[in-house]
């Protein structure tokens, strides 16, 4: 079986029948968990293990886990910093800022990893504009060449614990005020303006960045249509322009963003056609019932390929046994007295 086009929730800590049978569908290929669907580590574990058993190959199995106000599993997990504060960190050692941001990749991929969890959606690779409430503090910096240093010393933490990076959110969610999740941002910069913000996306897919999630967010001077769900976002400037070979990932697409493209099953429609591996949909069991439904086609080849490069590695530890090891030990403690000792500040 090959993995299909759609990422899906579930309700909460275990599979509910129907959920099972959503999993084993052609069409999906992934689901997302929140923090409704945690307790702590051990039941984690289980629900991973039991998610996996439904089908071979098992669907990815994926969180937003960044650190700050967004990582979804807290208690029994290390408590990252927002990436602002790598920043903070980087102004005053750049080494220093580039050590924390990979040893602290690394902590959460291989803690994810140590439960089952394939991906995070991460790191966030918008620019800190001071415009934009909901990228805040989830963006390492407001100077490219940082934001760049340290998001490729995040990834290649992640690499050495096994787990892909998708970098978020491309072109670049931080020029617009707007929340994504209940309205659609509107960015009117021509596009020589918005080039500073594709930038990071850029270099990091010179890296190697092996998958990439996409904004809900429209630029009206450079094409009509929401970057998420357009041709030319995806296709023209992604795939042909920046030569991005790896995984596509849509942003959530129940959010208000997206009110005026359709019902879901025709959203997941439109950023499929306009070049997306996978679409995602969220906190709206129905929605991924009737996309399930009422999607057709196949998966191809060439989305298969991309989306089943995302697969972690093998793990280096016994699972359950991270905890153990002394690279975990001292990575927590390294981390824990950094966020002890006071940074220069870089706010305003």
């Amino acid at each position: 079986m090959t993995l299909g086009p759609l990422m899906i929730d579930i309700v909460g800590e275990t599979l509910l029948a129907e959920e099972r049978a959503s999993l084993i569908s052609p069409l999906v290929g992934g689901v997302i968990l929140f923090t409704r669907n945690y307790r702590e580590p051990g039941q984690l574990a289980e629900l991973t293990r039991e998610i996996r058993s439904l089908r071979k190959p098992p669907v990815l199995i994926a969180v937003d886990q960044e650190g700050g106000r967004v990582q979804r599993f807290r208690e029994g997990f290390s408590g990252l910093p927002p990436a602002r504060w790598f920043g903070h960190q980087y102004d005053a050692d750049p080494a220093q800022g580039r050590r924390l941001a990979r040893l602290a990749g690394w902590l959460m991929a291989a803690e994810l990893r140590d439960a089952g969890v394939d991906i995070s959606f991460s790191p966030v690779l918008d620019l800190d504009r001071g415009l934009s409430e909901v990228i805040g503090d989830r963006a390492f910096h407001h100077d490219i060449d940082s934001v760049v240093d340290l998001a490729d010393a995040w990834i290649h933490g992640m690499r050495d614990a096994g787990m892909a990076a998708v970098g978020k959110h491309f072109p670049g969610h931080g020029g617009v005020l707007a929340d994504s999740h209940l309205e659609l941002p509107v960015d009117q910069r021509q596009y020589a303006d918005v080039a500073d913000d594709i930038a990071p996306f850029q270099r990091l897919i010179e890296h190697g960045i092996p998958g990439l999630m996409v904004a809900h967010v429209r630029y009206p001077a450079i094409d009509r249509r929401i970057a998420s769900l357009s041709p030319f976002w995806l296709q023209t400037e992604l795939r042909e322009n920046l030569r991005f070979a790896g995984a596509v990932f849509s942003d959530d697409l129940t959010m208000g963003a997206l009110a005026e493209a359709g019902s879901v099953p025709e959203r997941a429609r439109q950023t499929l056609a306009a070049g997306a591996d996978m679409a995602l949909i969220c906190n709206d069991p129905e929605a991924s019932a009737q996309t399930i439904a009422q999607l057709s086609g196949d998966t191809s080849p060439t989305s298969h390929a991309r989306l089943a490069a995302m697969r972690p590695s093998v793990l280096p530890w016994r699972p359950g046994q991270l905890q153990a090891t002394r690279h975990w030990v001292d990575g927590v403690a390294k981390l824990s007295e950094a966020l002890a000792r006071p940074v220069l500040s870089l706010d305003g």
